[in-house]
């Protein structure tokens, strides 16, 4: 025996084979090139969106100042008018470049992301047909088609989105501190209540999309269990129907706590532009700092509210991404346990009627346990 054998914790479970237990090993291992070059484009894209927030500054606290005209440039005169157009011009062609960078970088995440899930779903449906009773796994069928769908999405932005929406929102911090530090630390006032209150009510979320992801495989066994009995009965109506009850109130609390971390958020990021107007004003008055770059700061802000929603997105699609991969994979490490005859020695298919009751104790005690879930997330509907 070798000592020195790493040895697998046994909570643990068995990774399917071609992937790993992490996600974002998994993402790395078959998209490691295309990371690479989505992050080079990502960061293609910080020195034009500088470019985008100083030219207005520029174009309205030189070009509309008609009495330093002319001005020399490269050893050439230059009118008012056409120093406008130039500026103008450079200020559009920022516009073009950054919007064909995310136009580019858009089409390559598309192409990564359906990369990843044509390979995701061979590897899992590979798994799925080794099974000794793989034709006795119905929930297959939600695997493959709904909770794949969003580790292939999230694949593309694994890396891209946090580097894209942090550099996004470092550039505009960059530019209106440079302005004045008192709006740029302005700019900043509500981040930490955002970053303590919304990482809680996500936790609440998980909990509910656990449940959610539980109840549609709970139920697609109910569905192909009275499918292979072949003869409808009262009591399939009744576990369906209060299956179909308890996805309603769970997808209900869903809606109801995402919408209020998103109205929140809102509410927050708001708070800001006042900020913004009262005391940037006030400079303004005070002649220490120009219109123009109050005006630029306020625009810049308009663009610092998209890169932190998104990195808010981000984290809320991390946490839902990691729960299904997780039951994805614990998925087939029961199955494997379950169709192992050195674990469950006899028969390996049961009889209908032995399903049947299993199914039942199976779904008393699941229901016993999202209700103690409710009760500790927040009171009931």
């Amino acid at each position: 025996m070798k000592l020195w054998r790493r040895q697998v914790p046994a909570s643990q479970p068995e990774p399917i084979r071609g992937l790993d237990i992490g996600l974002f090993s998994t993402v790395l291992r078959y998209s490691r090139r295309q990371q690479s070059q989505m992050i080079m484009l990502s960061l293609i894209a910080m020195p034009i969106l500088y470019l985008t927030l100083e030219l207005p500054k520029q174009i309205v606290n030189n070009a509309l100042e008609a009495a330093r005209f002319p001005i020399d440039i490269f050893g050439y005169e230059v009118d008012q008018v056409t120093f406008l157009l130039l500026l103008c011009g450079l200020y559009l062609l920022a516009i073009l470049l950054n919007g064909l960078n995310k136009y580019a970088l858009n089409v390559f995440k598309g192409y990564v992301a359906e990369r990843f899930l044509r390979r995701f779903r061979l590897l899992i449906y590979r798994q799925w047909q080794k099974g000794a009773n793989a034709s006795d796994q119905s929930e297959i069928v939600p695997i493959l088609a709904q909770e794949v769908e969003p580790v292939g999405g999230f694949a593309a932005e694994v890396l891209t989105l946090p580097i894209l929406q942090g550099g996004t929102l470092l550039t505009i911090l960059l530019f209106m501190f440079i302005q004045d530090p008192v709006l740029g630390a302005a700019a900043l006032t509500v981040l930490p209540i955002q970053l303590v209150l919304l990482p809680k009510l996500q936790r609440r979320v998980n909990v509910l999309s656990r449940i959610r992801i539980k109840e549609v495989r709970h139920l697609g066994r109910q569905l192909s269990n009275q499918l292979r009995e072949r003869q409808p009965s009262p009591n399939g109506l009744c576990s369906a129907s209060a299956s179909f009850r308890e996805l309603e109130r769970v997808r209900r609390r869903l809606f109801r706590l995402k919408f209020f971390i998103k109205a929140l958020n809102n509410f927050l990021t708001a708070l800001t532009p006042f900020l913004f107007y009262s005391l940037g004003g006030y400079f303004v008055i005070e002649g220490r700092i120009s219109l123009g770059a109050l005006v630029a700061v306020l625009a810049a802000h308009k663009d610092f509210s998209a890169p932190l929603k998104e990195l808010f997105r981000y984290y809320q699609t991390l946490e839902d991404t990691k729960i299904r991969y997780q039951e994805i994979t614990s998925f087939f490490s029961k199955t494997e346990l379950l169709s192992d005859p050195r674990q469950h020695p006899g028969p390996p298919v049961k009889s209908v009627q032995t399903l049947a009751q299993s199914s039942d104790r199976n779904h008393h005690s699941y229901f016993a346990q999202a209700s103690t879930l409710r009760g500790i997330t927040y009171e009931g509907i």
